[in-house]
Protein backbone atom coordinates (compact mmCIF):
# COMPACT_ATOMS: atom_id res chain seq x y z
CA UNK A 1 0.00 0.00 0.00
CA UNK A 2 3.00 2.65 1.23
CA UNK A 3 4.72 1.54 -2.22
CA UNK A 4 1.25 2.05 -4.33
CA UNK A 5 0.84 5.84 -2.68
CA UNK A 6 4.68 6.83 -3.14
CA UNK A 7 4.34 5.84 -6.73
CA UNK A 8 0.68 7.64 -6.99
CA UNK A 9 1.39 10.86 -5.75
CA UNK A 10 5.17 11.30 -7.44
CA UNK A 11 2.92 10.20 -10.94
CA UNK A 12 0.90 13.03 -10.29
CA UNK A 13 4.35 15.42 -9.44
CA UNK A 14 7.82 15.29 -8.36
CA UNK A 15 7.61 16.16 -4.01
CA UNK A 16 10.34 16.12 -1.43
CA UNK A 17 9.97 13.93 1.13
CA UNK A 18 8.36 16.21 4.00
CA UNK A 19 5.40 16.91 1.54
CA UNK A 20 4.83 13.15 -0.02
CA UNK A 21 4.85 12.29 3.74
CA UNK A 22 1.93 14.45 4.09
CA UNK A 23 0.09 13.44 0.91
CA UNK A 24 0.32 9.48 1.84
CA UNK A 25 -0.84 10.71 5.92
CA UNK A 26 -3.81 12.78 4.18
CA UNK A 27 -4.68 9.58 2.23
CA UNK A 28 -4.02 7.01 4.55
CA UNK A 29 -2.55 8.38 7.83
CA UNK A 30 -6.09 8.22 10.01
CA UNK A 31 -5.62 4.19 9.64
CA UNK A 32 -2.29 3.57 9.32
CA UNK A 33 0.10 6.75 10.33
CA UNK A 34 3.58 7.01 8.10
CA UNK A 35 6.19 7.22 10.21
CA UNK A 36 9.79 8.42 8.13
CA UNK A 37 11.37 5.02 9.55
CA UNK A 38 8.69 3.10 6.87
CA UNK A 39 8.79 6.09 4.28
CA UNK A 40 12.28 6.55 3.88
CA UNK A 41 13.17 2.77 3.32
CA UNK A 42 10.22 2.47 0.79
CA UNK A 43 11.69 5.32 -1.19
CA UNK A 44 14.92 3.60 -1.33
CA UNK A 45 13.58 0.19 -2.13
CA UNK A 46 12.01 2.15 -5.06
CA UNK A 47 15.10 3.89 -6.08
CA UNK A 48 17.16 1.37 -5.53
CA UNK A 49 14.47 -0.56 -8.53
CA UNK A 50 14.78 2.06 -11.05
CA UNK A 51 11.32 3.52 -10.13
CA UNK A 52 11.93 6.83 -8.92
CA UNK A 53 15.16 9.01 -9.27
CA UNK A 54 16.51 11.79 -6.12
CA UNK A 55 17.65 15.28 -6.87
CA UNK A 56 18.81 17.78 -4.37
CA UNK A 57 17.58 21.20 -5.02
CA UNK A 58 17.89 24.32 -3.11
CA UNK A 59 15.80 24.59 -0.01
CA UNK A 60 13.34 27.82 0.50
CA UNK A 61 14.56 28.56 3.23
CA UNK A 62 16.92 26.33 4.96
CA UNK A 63 19.00 23.73 3.94
CA UNK A 64 18.73 21.67 0.53
CA UNK A 65 16.16 19.09 -0.24
CA UNK A 66 15.53 16.11 -1.84
CA UNK A 67 13.10 16.45 -4.58
CA UNK A 68 11.42 12.82 -5.89
CA UNK A 69 10.25 12.08 -9.47
CA UNK A 70 9.24 8.72 -10.93
CA UNK A 71 10.99 7.32 -13.97
CA UNK A 72 9.18 5.71 -17.28
CA UNK A 73 9.61 2.50 -15.35
CA UNK A 74 8.24 3.98 -12.27
CA UNK A 75 4.97 5.57 -14.18
CA UNK A 76 5.29 1.69 -15.57
CA UNK A 77 5.13 -0.25 -12.78
CA UNK A 78 2.26 2.45 -11.22
CA UNK A 79 0.35 1.24 -14.23
CA UNK A 80 1.04 -2.05 -13.42
CA UNK A 81 0.29 -2.45 -9.86
CA UNK A 82 -3.04 -0.22 -10.90
CA UNK A 83 -4.46 -3.13 -13.83
CA UNK A 84 -3.44 -6.08 -11.46
CA UNK A 85 -3.98 -5.31 -7.78
CA UNK A 86 -3.97 -7.97 -5.55
CA UNK A 87 -6.50 -9.19 -3.64
CA UNK A 88 -5.60 -7.99 -0.76
CA UNK A 89 -6.02 -4.33 -2.03
CA UNK A 90 -9.52 -5.34 -3.48
CA UNK A 91 -10.49 -6.87 0.07
CA UNK A 92 -9.04 -4.61 2.36
CA UNK A 93 -10.76 -1.11 2.64
CA UNK A 94 -7.94 0.74 3.03
CA UNK A 95 -6.05 -0.88 0.49
CA UNK A 96 -8.84 0.01 -1.85
CA UNK A 97 -9.06 3.46 -1.35
CA UNK A 98 -5.51 3.83 -2.68
CA UNK A 99 -5.77 2.13 -5.59
CA UNK A 100 -9.11 4.21 -5.93
CA UNK A 101 -7.57 7.07 -5.55
CA UNK A 102 -4.56 6.89 -8.31
CA UNK A 103 -6.85 4.97 -10.71
CA UNK A 104 -7.62 7.47 -13.39
CA UNK A 105 -3.69 7.12 -14.04
CA UNK A 106 -4.86 3.51 -15.75
CA UNK A 107 -5.81 5.40 -18.83
CA UNK A 108 -7.29 2.57 -20.37
CA UNK A 109 -11.43 2.41 -19.66
CA UNK A 110 -11.30 -1.43 -19.93
CA UNK A 111 -9.11 -1.61 -17.49
CA UNK A 112 -10.40 0.57 -15.27
CA UNK A 113 -13.35 -1.42 -15.14
CA UNK A 114 -11.99 -4.81 -14.38
CA UNK A 115 -10.31 -3.62 -11.37
CA UNK A 116 -14.00 -2.00 -10.58
CA UNK A 117 -15.69 -5.40 -11.52
CA UNK A 118 -13.36 -7.22 -8.90
CA UNK A 119 -14.65 -4.79 -5.99
CA UNK A 120 -17.86 -4.95 -7.32
CA UNK A 121 -17.83 -9.15 -7.16
CA UNK A 122 -16.40 -8.75 -3.77
CA UNK A 123 -19.25 -6.58 -1.77
CA UNK A 124 -21.74 -8.94 -3.77
CA UNK A 125 -21.00 -11.51 -1.77
CA UNK A 126 -22.50 -11.98 2.06
CA UNK A 127 -20.74 -11.37 4.49
CA UNK A 128 -20.33 -9.67 7.89
CA UNK A 129 -17.92 -9.47 10.29
CA UNK A 130 -20.23 -11.97 13.03
CA UNK A 131 -21.23 -15.34 11.86
CA UNK A 132 -23.14 -18.22 13.37
CA UNK A 133 -21.30 -21.27 11.89
CA UNK A 134 -20.78 -20.58 8.47
CA UNK A 135 -23.64 -17.84 8.00
CA UNK A 136 -22.93 -14.49 8.02
CA UNK A 137 -25.09 -12.49 10.99
CA UNK A 138 -26.92 -9.44 9.69
CA UNK A 139 -27.81 -6.23 11.97
CA UNK A 140 -31.09 -6.78 12.73
CA UNK A 141 -30.32 -10.54 14.00
CA UNK A 142 -27.85 -9.17 16.77
CA UNK A 143 -29.49 -8.15 20.25
CA UNK A 144 -25.72 -6.51 20.95
CA UNK A 145 -25.99 -2.70 20.34
CA UNK A 146 -22.70 -1.76 19.47
CA UNK A 147 -21.89 -5.11 16.77
CA UNK A 148 -25.51 -3.97 15.74
CA UNK A 149 -23.77 -0.51 15.12
CA UNK A 150 -20.84 -1.94 13.22
CA UNK A 151 -23.38 -3.86 11.05
CA UNK A 152 -25.17 -1.46 10.36
CA UNK A 153 -22.67 1.24 9.67
CA UNK A 154 -20.90 -1.41 7.01
CA UNK A 155 -24.30 -2.21 5.54
CA UNK A 156 -24.43 1.47 4.81
CA UNK A 157 -20.72 1.92 3.57
CA UNK A 158 -21.18 -1.07 1.62
CA UNK A 159 -24.73 -0.06 0.03
CA UNK A 160 -23.29 3.58 -1.31
CA UNK A 161 -20.55 1.70 -2.80
CA UNK A 162 -22.48 -0.31 -4.53
CA UNK A 163 -24.39 2.33 -5.75
CA UNK A 164 -21.00 3.66 -7.09
CA UNK A 165 -19.57 1.25 -8.21
CA UNK A 166 -22.77 0.50 -10.64
CA UNK A 167 -22.89 4.75 -11.90
CA UNK A 168 -19.43 4.61 -12.40
CA UNK A 169 -19.04 0.95 -14.38
CA UNK A 170 -22.59 2.10 -16.53
CA UNK A 171 -20.49 5.50 -17.21
CA UNK A 172 -17.08 4.06 -17.97
CA UNK A 173 -19.44 1.93 -20.79
CA UNK A 174 -19.57 -1.56 -18.00
CA UNK A 175 -22.41 -3.28 -17.43
CA UNK A 176 -23.43 -2.39 -13.99
CA UNK A 177 -25.59 -4.82 -13.04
Amino acid sequence: MLELAILGFLYEAPLHGYLLRRHIAALTGHVRPVAESTLYPAIKRLENAGLLVRATEPGAVAAPRHVLRLTEEGRGELRRRLAEPGQREITDENQWFVVLAFLRHLEDPAAQTAVLRRRLAFLEEPTSFFYEGDRPVRAEEVNDPFRQGILTIARATSQAELAWLRDTLASLGGVGR
